[in-house]
């Protein structure tokens, strides 16, 4: 054995003995160096995305989130639960729980500040309804929306309207296609077991903004560059928006579809949600497949944080491919 090699064994075996004897310090209960153990701080995301489109900045807000049972019976209610559970399994979700995220758009065009969708509001959820507070982070505040654009009236798009009985956005006006307002807006259904709940949300929430209301109708300019496109169904006046600036182009989805797989892959299968089931059908492939044929980004409402993204065909349906860089650039 050379002198080296001696010398590497005698390391070694210092090395051992060495634990050994701090082993054995350890069980005798000897005292040894404190560490400290940091707390645990829970489930953490991105609540803010902000991106540029041309001479349009564009934030998406994460207003919240839950995780409830799904996705089927609420996603594909025209087929088996064993059918969407395979969907689900295939790509990578688990077949009985789901998240439904909900994520605001903000668009800056540098003349106006946009404001689509209000998020559900402090009273709708205890893990949603963050909208307010996240504008600051955002580096806004409620009184700099300058217009307030609504896709549609269920109560996770229009429950942030107001806080404590006034407008959460006093300086805003607001853009609400036509057929949408008169539906929700019409006080029958505050006498129907079914929709009442609803009702009485649009009536406190929505009717009284109706003096600094702009009524539209699909193909109308919100501004210069951003013009509503009907995509009835899932509500009888759901609107989305087409923005376009600089020839980037953007469409903020809305409802249109309301899970990245399911509603995607599979945009004949029914939804509870959607209040005319064929017409959401069709508002589905009409709107989704012009998305992929443009291959323009979109922002869907209920898509993954931050909801920002592109759609492949995928047989008869489209998979989606969230925003990496793309819009960095």
């Amino acid at each position: 054995m050379t002198a080296s090699s001696e010398k590497s064994v005698l390391d070694r075996r210092a090395l051992l003995s060495g634990g050994v004897v701090a082993g054995a310090a350890l069980a005798a209960g000897l005292p040894r160096e404190a560490t400290a153990v940091a707390p645990k701080q829970g489930l953490s995301r991105p609540s803010v995305y902000r991106f540029g489109l041309g001479d349009f900045e564009v934030t998406s807000i994460l207003d919240g989130a839950i995780q409830l049972d799904g996705p089927h019976p609420i996603f594909g209610q025209n087929t088996t639960q064993e059918e969407v559970a395979a969907l689900a399994v295939a790509n990578f979700l688990p077949p009985d729980r789901m998240e439904i995220p909900f994520t605001v758009t903000v668009v800056n065009t540098g003349t106006e500040v946009i404001l689509f969708d209000s998020g559900n509001g402090a009273r709708r959820r205890p893990n949603a309804g963050r909208l307010r507070e996240l504008l600051a982070d955002a580096g806004l505040t409620p009184e700099q929306v300058d217009i307030v654009a609504l896709t549609h009236f269920h109560g996770d798009h229009i429950g942030g309207l107001m806080e404590d009985g006034s407008p959460a956005f006093p300086n805003a006006t607001y853009v609400i296609a036509d057929a949408e307002y008169d539906y929700w807006s019409d006080e029958s259904l505050l006498s129907n077991e079914s929709m009442k709940g609803r009702a009485e949300l649009v009536h406190s929430n929505v009717v009284p903004h109706a003096p600094k209301t702009r009524f539209i109708k699909g193909g109308d300019a919100v501004v210069s560059g951003i013009e509503a496109v009907d995509s009835w169904g899932h509500t009888p006046g759901h609107t989305s928006y087409h923005l376009e600036s600089q020839g980037r182009r953007l469409l903020v989805l809305g409802d249109v579809c309301n899970h990245y797989v399911v509603s995607l892959q599979r945009p004949d299968w029914h939804v509870r949600f959607d209040m005319d089931k064929e017409g959401a059908v069709a508002a589905r492939k009409k709107t989704l497949g012009m998305i992929a044929a443009d291959r323009i980004p979109f922002v869907g409402y209920h898509m993954p944080p931050p909801a920002v993204g592109y759609l492949e065909p995928l047989g008869e349906g489209f998979r989606f491919v969230p925003v990496s860089y793309q819009l960095n650039l």
